[in-house]
C-alpha cells in the first residue's frame, strides 16, 4: 500500500518522534495489559486519533489527510527519499510489530467485581473482589490478584476477616490438576509456581501440603505433606511426610511417613510411601491379613499379588497359611472386551489339617474348585449364544472354608455350559450343553455331556405363499419338531473309579412332533377352540427290574443295557373362554368395586396304551404282597404312563381385583385399580377308560400380594380315593363312607414372604444407587466383576451397611410335606418340613447400625444359622463387628478399615472361628 503526501523535514521528524511515543504506549497495552483483539483495536484507534491531534497542534498542512494507522512507519530521513519534483515523498508502508521476549503467546483475559488497579511505570496490574484470570487452559479465581508484565508473575492471596479466619481461598486449576490455597504464586510463561497450605484432591485423595512447588505442567513437590481420603478441611485421619511429589494422576512419592488420627500421631511409620493416582487397573502386592481358627491355628489370609496383563486380562493369586500346616491357594483370571464377551475364572486348591498333629482329632484333606462365568454380547454375533456358569469342586471344599458360614452350608452345586445357534429366515435352533449338579451331603456328582436339542418350529404345509381373501381352515395346519439327546455318567467322589464311571454311563433321546390346528372362535368369539395332535418317542438305555429273592428274603435289583423304545400318541380338544363380574359400590371415596375373573378351560383327550408292556408286578415282601413298577424307571427318559386314555380334563383360573378411589388433594381425585388376588384355582380330570381309579387327582394353587408387601403362594394336591393299610389307593372315594371328605391331601406348600423398610432419609442419594446398580448389571463388561461383589457381599454382610436405609426387616416362612415310600415297601409317610428366614437392620443411632440374619427349623426346632453386626459410620472410616454364635460354624471378626476402595486393604482384623462335626 503507498500513501503520498507533503512533508517538510520538520514535520517529518515531528511524526517520527509522535510515532516513538506511541509505538512505547501500544507496546504497554500490548505485553502488560494483554487485551484480547477487539481491545487492542480500540487502543490503536484511541491512539490514532491522538497522533492526528498532535500532527494539527504541529500546524501540519496539507491538502490530503495524513493517515497513520497501528503498524505504519516513516521511512529514515538519513537515507535518500524517493522525493518527485512535485515535492511529495512516495514511501511504500512495510511496517512489522516486533514482539518482546516477554510476551506470552495466547490472550490473558481478567475479570473482577470490585475494582482493576493499573500501575503503568511497575508495570502491574491489581484486581480486587472476586476475581477471575483465564489463560489458555488455566483458570484462576481468588479475592486479590496482581499481575507482574515485568516478570509475567500472577500472584493469588486469599481473604481473612477479622478474626483471621479465611473467608475466601485463592483457587487454581487447569487441565492436569486443580487445588486451592492460601497464596498462588505462578508464571504463566514457565509454568513454574508456589503456593502454600494448598489443597487438592487427586482420584479420591486428599493431598495437603504446607509449601508446594510447581516446577512443570505435571510435577509438584510438596513440603510437609499430608493425604487422606477423608474430604473435610480438617480431615479425621492423614498420613504426614515430611517431603513428597506428585505426578499428576499417575503417582505420589512419599518420604518417611506415620499416621495420625484426629492430630493424635500413631508410632507406626514406614520407610516410604507410593500411592498410585493414574486411573484404571494396577498390578501391586495383596496384603494379608491376621486371622485365628480353634482348627486352623493361626493364620495368614488373603496374601497374593494382583498383575494386569493387559486391557482385556488381569489376574489375582492370592493364598492362605495356618500354623497347623494347612493352606490354600486361589488363582483368580479375569477378562473382558467390551461389546463382545466378558468372563472370570476362579482356580482354588486347599489343604486343610484340622487340629496339630498327636490330637485324636486330626484330619489332613486335599480339595480343590472350579469357577468360571463368560457370558457373550447379544450384539457382537447376532444368532449365537455361547454361555458358561460352572460352579464345581469337592463335595467337602465347601464344608472346609473357614469363616464363611454361607459357603460352609451351601450343598448343592449346578454348573451350565451352553452354546446356541439360530438361522436367520430359517425355522431351526440348535442348543448344546454341558451340565453338571452335585449334592456334597450325599457326595453324589451328576455330568451331562453332551446335552443337545434341536427345534424346528411350527411350519404351516398348507399355507399359500400369495394367498387372497380368507385363508382356509386346513391352511391353518401346523406342525413342528422337538428333539433331545442326552449323556450322563453319575458317582460318587468317595468312591470314584472309571470302571464304576462306565458302569453309570446312560444315554437317551426323545423326540416329539406337535400338530396344530387353529379353528375359528365359537359363540360370537367368546369360546376359542384348539385340537392339537403330539406324537412322542423316547429312546433309553437301559432297563430296571426288581426281582424277590426267597433265599435272602429282599429283593434283588438287574440292570439290562441296550437300545429300548417307547412311544406316546395323543389327541385333544380344548376350549377356552373368560367371564367377569363387577360388584360396583356408589362411594365418593375408598372402595369404588370389585372385579372378578373367570378363565375356565376344558379339554377332551384321547391317547391309546402303548406302554403296557413297559410295566410289570413283583413280590416285595414276605407275605407275598405284589406290586407294579415300569422298567424304565431311573431312565433319563423314564417312558409313559400305562393306560389308556380317553375322557376330560379342565382347569378354573380366577383372579380378583378392586378399584380404589383417594383424593391426593382437596380439588382432584384419582381411582388405582390393584389386584386383590393374583390367581387362584384348580384343575383335574376324569378317564372313562381306566378300569379304576378313573377321577385324576386334583391339583390346587393360590397367589396373592397383599397390600403390596406381603407375597402368598401355596399348592397342594388332593387324592380324592381312600387308601389300604399300606397306604395305597383303592376304588373308594373318600366321601363314600360316614365321613364326608372331599379329598386327601397328598403334597402341598406353602410361602409367605414380605419385606418392610423405611422411607431413605436422602432420596435423591437412594435413586442414584439404584440406577448406580442397573448400569452395572445392565453393562456386560461389568457383569463379572459384579458377580464377584455379590458373592463377597453375601459372605462379608458387614461391610455393605446402608446407612441411609433406617430400618428394613425380611422374612419368610415355608411350609412343605409330602408322602414318601417307604424303604421296605410296606407304605408311605408323611415328610414334613417348615422354616423360617429372616433378615434385618435398624440404626441404633444415625451412626450405629444394628443388622442380623438367620434360620430356624421349625420342625427340629433349631436355630440353624444366626449371624449379627455391628457396625459404625466413622465418617471416612467404617467399623464392623460379625458374630455367629450358633450352628456347626462359629466365629466373630473385629475390623476397622477406611470407606475409600483406594485404601481397602488398609485395615485392622481380629478374626476366631470354631467347628464342631
Amino acid at each position: 500500500m503507498v500513501y503520498i503526501c507533503p512533508v517538510t523535514m520538520e514535520q517529518l521528524h515531528k511524526i517520527k518522534s509522535i510515532l516513538s511515543l506511541k509505538r512505547v504506549f501500544t507496546t504497554l497495552i500490548l505485553f502488560t495489559l494483554t487485551w484480547n483483539v477487539h481491545a487492542q483495536h480500540i487502543v490503536s484507534e484511541k491512539i490514532n486519533n491522538s497522533l492526528t491531534r498532535n500532527i494539527d497542534s504541529n500546524k501540519i498542512k496539507s491538502d490530503a489527510p495524513l493517515p497513520v494507522s497501528l503498524g505504519t512507519r516513516v521511512a529514515d530521513t538519513t537515507k535518500k527519499p524517493a522525493v518527485d519534483t512535485s515535492g511529495f515523498i512516495v514511501k511504500t508502508d512495510t511496517f512489522s510489530l516486533k514482539i518482546s521476549k516477554d510476551t506470552l503467546d495466547a490472550p490473558l483475559h481478567y475479570k473482577a467485581e470490585d475494582s482493576a488497579v493499573g500501575l503503568v511505570l511497575e508495570k502491574k496490574i491489581i484486581l480486587y473482589g472476586k476475581t477471575k484470570t483465564e489463560y489458555k487452559d488455566i483458570v484462576l479465581t481468588a479475592p486479590r490478584v496482581e499481575m507482574d508484565q515485568t516478570t509475567q508473575i500472577v500472584t493469588a492471596v486469599n481473604r481473612k476477616d477479622s478474626s483471621g479466619a479465611v473467608v475466601e481461598a485463592a483457587q487454581f486449576k487447569d487441565e492436569s490438576s486443580a487445588f486451592t490455597s492460601d497464596t498462588i504464586r505462578y508464571n504463566f510463561k514457565t509454568q513454574i509456581g508456589q503456593t502454600k497450605n494448598t489443597f487438592t484432591e487427586q482420584d479420591g485423595i486428599l493431598i495437603i501440603g504446607e509449601v508446594a512447588k510447581k516446577v512443570s505442567a505435571d510435577v509438584t513437590f510438596v513440603k510437609k505433606g499430608r493425604f487422606t481420603t477423608c474430604m473435610l478441611d480438617e480431615p479425621h485421619y492423614d498420613f504426614l511426610t515430611s517431603k513428597m511429589k506428585v505426578v499428576n494422576k499417575k503417582v505420589a512419592i512419599a518420604g518417611p511417613t506415620h499416621l495420625e488420627f484426629e492430630g493424635v500421631p500413631i508410632p507406626l511409620y514406614l520407610p516410604f510411601g507410593y500411592f498410585p493416582l493414574q486411573k484404571g487397573m494396577h498390578s501391586g502386592l495383596l496384603p494379608p491379613q491376621f486371622a485365628t481358627n480353634e482348627q486352623y491355628g493361626l493364620g495368614l489370609e488373603g496374601l497374593g499379588y494382583y498383575k494386569v496383563i493387559n486391557q482385556y486380562w488381569d489376574a489375582k493369586i492370592y493364598g492362605n497359611i495356618y500354623s497347623y500346616g494347612g493352606w490354600s491357594v486361589n488363582l483368580n483370571p479375569s477378562y473382558r472386551k467390551r461389546y463382545r464377551y466378558n468372563g472370570a475364572f476362579n482356580l482354588s486348591m486347599q489343604s486343610t489339617k484340622l487340629n496339630f498333629k498327636g490330637d485324636p482329632d486330626f484330619s489332613k484333606t486335599k480339595t480343590f474348585s472350579v469357577n468360571w462365568y463368560h457370558s457373550v454380547d447379544s450384539r457382537a454375533r447376532p444368532g449365537t449364544q455361547f454361555s458358561a456358569n460352572v460352579s464345581a469342586s469337592s463335595t467337602k471344599f465347601n464344608r472346609l472354608v473357614p469363616n464363611s458360614p454361607q459357603m460352609n452350608f451351601q450343598n448343592i452345586q449346578t454348573s451350565s455350559i451352553a452354546y446356541s445357534k439360530s438361522w436367520a429366515g430359517k425355522p431351526y435352533n440348535l442348543t448344546m450343553s454341558a451340565n453338571h449338579s452335585q449334592n456334597n451331603f450325599t457326595h453324589l456328582i451328576n455330568l451331562s455331556l453332551p446335552d443337545v436339542g434341536f427345534t424346528v418350529n411350527t411350519q404351516y404345509p398348507f399355507q399359500k405363499k400369495n394367498g387372497v381373501g380368507a385363508a382356509k381352515w386346513y391352511e391353518k395346519l401346523g406342525i413342528g419338531y422337538f428333539g433331545n439327546f442326552r449323556n450322563q455318567v453319575s458317582f460318587y467322589d468317595t468312591a470314584f473309579s472309571f470302571r464304576n464311571l462306565i458302569d453309570t454311563l446312560q444315554w437317551g433321546a426323545q423326540h416329539n412332533f406337535p400338530i396344530t390346528l387353529s379353528l375359528p372362535p365359537i359363540m360370537g368369539g367368546a369360546v376359542i377352540v384348539s385340537p392339537n395332535v403330539s406324537i412322542q418317542q423316547v429312546w433309553i438305555a437301559q432297563k430296571f427290574r426288581r426281582t424277590w429273592n426267597n433265599a435272602t428274603q429282599k429283593i434283588d435289583t438287574s440292570i439290562t443295557k441296550g437300545i429300548f423304545m417307547d412311544q406316546q400318541v395323543a389327541f385333544g380338544l380344548s376350549f377356552n373362554t373368560a367371564m367377569f363380574g363387577t360388584l360396583q359400590f356408589k362411594r365418593k371415596t375408598g372402595l369404588q368395586a370389585i372385579r372378578h375373573v373367570v378363565r375356565p378351560s376344558f379339554s377332551v383327550n384321547y391317547k391309546p396304551d402303548l406302554s403296557k408292556n413297559h410295566f410289570y408286578k413283583t413280590q416285595i415282601n414276605s407275605a407275598g404282597y405284589l406290586m407294579e413298577f415300569s422298567e424304565f424307571e431311573g431312565a433319563l427318559y423314564p417312558g409313559f404312563s400305562k393306560g389308556k386314555t380317553g375322557g376330560f380334563g379342565f382347569q378354573i383360573d380366577n383372579n380378583v381385583e378392586y378399584k380404589w378411589r383417594k383424593k391426593s388433594d382437596t380439588t382432584t381425585t384419582k381411582i388405582t385399580a390393584k389386584k386383590l388376588i393374583d390367581g387362584f384355582g384348580i384343575s383335574g380330570g376324569y378317564n372313562f377308560l381306566r378300569d379304576s381309579l378313573k377321577l385324576d387327582i386334583f391339583n390346587l394353587y393360590f397367589r396373592t400380594t397383599l397390600f403390596d408387601k406381603i407375597n402368598i403362594s401355596a399348592n397342594s394336591a388332593l387324592d380324592p380315593y381312600q387308601v389300604d393299610s399300606m397306604g395305597r389307593d383303592i376304588n373308594k372315594y373318600l366321601w363314600q363312607g360316614n365321613k364326608f371328605q372331599l379329598g386327601r391331601l397328598t403334597y402341598g406348600t406353602i410361602s409367605v414372604s414380605s419385606n418392610f423398610k423405611s422411607k431413605p432419609k436422602d432420596a435423591k442419594k437412594e435413586e442414584a444407587k439404584k440406577k448406580m446398580v442397573e448400569q452395572r448389571l445392565n453393562d456386560p463388561s461389568l457383569v463379572a466383576d459384579q458377580r464377584q461383589l455379590m458373592a463377597y457381599m453375601q459372605q462379608n454382610p458387614g461391610d455393605f451397611v446402608d446407612f441411609n436405609i433406617p430400618w428394613q426387616l425380611n422374612v419368610g416362612y415355608s411350609l412343605t410335606f409330602y408322602s414318601k415310600l417307604k424303604s421296605d415297601y410296606s407304605g408311605f409317610t408323611k415328610e414334613f418340613s417348615s422354616n423360617l428366614n429372616f433378615n434385618g437392620s435398624f440404626n441404633l443411632t444415625p451412626k450405629w447400625n444394628f443388622s442380623t440374619n438367620g434360620f430356624y427349623d421349625l420342625h427340629t426346632k433349631k436355630l440353624q444359622t444366626f449371624q449379627m453386626s455391628i457396625n459404625r459410620d466413622l465418617h471416612c472410616w467404617q467399623l464392623s463387628i460379625n458374630v455367629t454364635p450358633v450352628g456347626l460354624y462359629r466365629y466373630f471378626s473385629f475390623t476397622i478399615n477406611p470407606k475409600s476402595s483406594l485404601l481397602q486393604d488398609l485395615r485392622i482384623n481380629r478374626t476366631r472361628s470354631f467347628q464342631s462335626f
